[in-house]
């Protein structure tokens, strides 16, 4: 640690990051690196890493990108849980030790960088976005979908994903099936055929209540636990399966996709723009 920084007045304390390394092409095993981190208030783990790459070790790898909670991309298994590290302050872990490995279940591509090709293989299996029988209004719209609010409200919150990640990483049966399709992908899937403007189940339901599906899921909850976002996965799995339980007794409600809202021709009341209002205040004259 340079001098400049242990006497900068901000800092509250010196926390020990320990930081999982790993480079495919040296062909060596994964090991942890410490590092001594000078810490101010409202530090986040995504920041300390930043300070060991400045004024550290250049090397060390991670992804990250909006810094806010939004992306997704800064997903990592800080201090043996889930977490998104821009999202959590130093402070906040409440010990003087940090130790940061990339997400479980994924293959590591370098250091902190975990492979999520196989969470958007995935997502994409489950087809996530809507599918009419009216492809031609889709392709060429002539006006919108409606939907009512609570129509919306029915699936919204699950339209709240980030792709994150971190659900697949804290699910005991993705560690444990390769083939699960996890319950991001699964939340997605949900989601869609949640929407009263969607009519894709039949085209979804291979995948989304195959041996793989829905019914692989054990109901730890740890997904909805460590989700950044509160979309709470666990709960969409379980809608899922009621309503194919529905469905298998000939209880579900046969859905008919929302109608296409006649063209909005004039955004102004009346047709034209109102006249702005009288000045209150006469402007001074020179």
């Amino acid at each position: 640690m340079n001098k400049s920084a242990t006497q900068d007045p901000s800092i509250i304390k010196t926390v020990q990051f320990e930081v999982l390394r790993y480079n495919p092409e040296g062909n060596e095993a994964p090991r942890l690196q410490n590092y001594s981190v000078p810490v101010i208030r409202g530090m986040t783990v995504l920041d300390g890493l930043n300070w060991i790459k400045e004024h550290l070790d250049s090397s060390l790898s991670w992804r990250s990108s909006c810094r806010m909670g939004i992306c997704g991309s800064c997903g990592m298994f800080i201090n043996g849980l889930p977490r998104l590290a821009c999202n959590n302050q130093i402070v906040h872990l409440h010990s003087d030790r940090v130790t940061v490995k990339p997400l479980p279940n994924y293959d590591i591509i370098r250091d902190l960088v975990p492979d999520l090709e196989g969470l958007f293989e995935k997502h994409r299996s489950v087809k996530p976005y809507l599918i009419r029988k009216d492809t031609e209004e889709q392709e060429k719209p002539t006006g919108e979908f409606f939907q009512s609010q609570q129509e919306l409200l029915n699936y919204i919150q699950f339209a709240y994903c980030i792709k994150c990640g971190l659900c697949m990483s804290a699910c005991p049966t993705v560690a444990t099936s390769e083939n699960y399709a996890g319950p991001q992908p699964l939340t997605a899937g949900w989601r869609y055929c949640a929407d009263s403007r969607d009519e894709g189940l039949q085209e979804r339901q291979e995948v989304l209540y195959s041996s793989y599906g829905v019914y692989r899921c054990h109901f730890a909850g740890a997904c909805s636990q460590v989700c950044p976002k509160g979309v709470d996965p666990a709960l969409a799995i379980q809608l899922l399966k009621k309503d194919a339980f529905l469905r298998s007794f000939g209880f579900g409600k046969k859905k008919k996709a929302g109608p296409v809202l006649p063209p909005v021709r004039d955004w102004t009341p009346g047709g034209k723009i109102p006249e702005a209002p009288a000045k209150t205040v006469p402007r001074k004259t020179e």
